[in-house]
């Protein structure tokens, strides 16, 4: 998973310990193509968003596949869904340990603005083992497994060459332009930055 994830770091090892603690609550195996989806809290900019990566790595779920998705709320918590059962589970951190790990020689180190990759691995593994051998119920709030309505969102396979910059571009993101008979330059298929439309639809103000 640190390969994975690029260093070693305590919040990511609490995603890991997060994710497949709601595998096992839900009793449901790893994702491999889209059989779970997980929604995750952390924000952007966040600065312990490495929990995602975690959880990524424990459930199977990545923004590859399309079934890790967003709700930026700042927190590290995550709501895991399994579609065929309906049922989902949502977990969070426990701020328990806040303030050993915030006291751990490596949070110090990181404080002062050095990078995780030149901490010395016994200040990296000391906070790392506290997250992943402190009691489960020390670390994370474990919800209850409930019903869930989630419908997996619809995805769609077609392409098409952006009539401008020659660059392939999902359906769902590709524009018209030009739609008058009278206009110049017909009726192209086009990319959003090619189109001047945002992505909603909306005119770009000048």
């Amino acid at each position: 998973m640190f390969e994975f994830h690029g260093h070693k770091c305590w919040a990511s090892a609490l995603g890991l310990r997060a994710g497949l603690i709601a595998l096992r609550e839900l009793g449901s195996p790893r994702s491999g193509a889209k059989t779970l989806y997980t929604i995750l809290e952390t924000g952007y900019n966040h600065g312990a968003g490495c929990f995602g990566d975690g959880v990524q790595y424990a459930t199977g779920c990545t923004t590859g596949k399309g079934n890790l998705l967003r709700n930026p709320r700042g927190k590290l918590a995550f709501t895991l869904i399994d579609p065929q059962k309906r049922k989902q589970i949502r977990i969070s951190f426990n701020p328990k340990i806040r303030e050993q790990i915030a006291k751990s020689n490596f949070m110090k180190k990181r404080s002062q603005g050095i990078p995780p990759t030149e901490i010395p691995e016994e200040d990296v593994w000391e906070v790392v083992n506290l997250v992943l051998n402190a009691p489960e119920e020390e670390v994370l709030f474990i919800g209850k497994v409930e019903d869930s309505n989630f419908e997996p969102p619809f995805e769609v396979m077609g392409m098409e060459v952006c009539e401008i910059c020659g660059e392939i571009v999902s359906l769902p993101y590709i524009r018209l332009l030009g739609t008058n008979k009278a206009c110049s330059t017909g009726n192209k298929k086009v990319c959003i930055d090619c189109s001047g439309y945002e992505e909603g639809f909306e005119k770009r103000k000048v």
